[in-house]
């Protein structure tokens, strides 16, 4: 396995100009983006169609096609990487919700395990929906959020990612976690301010 300097010397390279550096990249961390994708799946995704070598395909697709993009290390990539997953899944929840609501289905029988998808993918508008605004109000508590629950970060790779401290990090989650619990349920929690 490659050691951090092999791999943020590709990130620079990448960022240089070198298309080739992302494509030798990926397979080194391509067991991260994996379970990156295994988090994402499992908290977001079931009963529904993507799988996480899917999900992780996507993202590089999206990753790949990105001209510019500025990457610092490992950390800093892999939370790049679990946003665009988090859109993806985003975004096929939305089109899941569209169909729901008559997007040129011919209407069938009740389904259970559709049912529960169909709850899932609204959960995940509203939980985007609360992280938009939290991006809003405050952009590092968000990419916070990005970090813990959607890319699966630990603390400290959280706090390396946002090149903010330890403590920073966890004082961020805590606010993020409150915050957001007070948007989806409408209680006002004294902790979040």
């Amino acid at each position: 396995m490659a050691g951090q300097g092999e791999i943020t010397q590709q990130l620079h390279a990448y960022a240089g100009g070198d298309r080739d550096a992302f494509d030798q990249l990926v397979p080194v961390v391509y067991d991260e983006l994996r379970r990156i994708a295994r988090n994402h799946l499992r908290r977001t995704n079931r009963g529904a169609t993507l799988d996480t070598t899917g999900l992780v395909h996507e993202a590089y697709l999206k990753l790949a096609g990105q001209k510019g993009m500025r990457v610092e290390d490992r950390g800093h990539f892999l939370a790049i990487a679990a946003s665009a997953m988090r859109q993806i899944i985003i975004s096929r929840a939305r089109s899941r919700l569209a169909a729901k609501r008559g997007g040129g289905e011919v209407p069938t029988t009740f389904d259970e395990e559709r049912v529960g998808s169909d709850a899932q993918a609204e959960w995940l508008l509203d939980l985007d929906r609360a992280l938009t605004m939290l991006r809003e109000r405050d952009e590092r508590i968000a990419r916070t959020v990005e970090c813990r629950f959607f890319a699966g970060l630990n603390e400290e790779e959280t706090a390396q990612a946002l090149g903010v401290s330890l403590r920073t990090a966890q004082r961020n989650w805590m606010r993020a976690r409150a915050w957001i619990r007070s948007e989806l349920t409408g209680e006002d929690d004294p902790k979040a301010s």
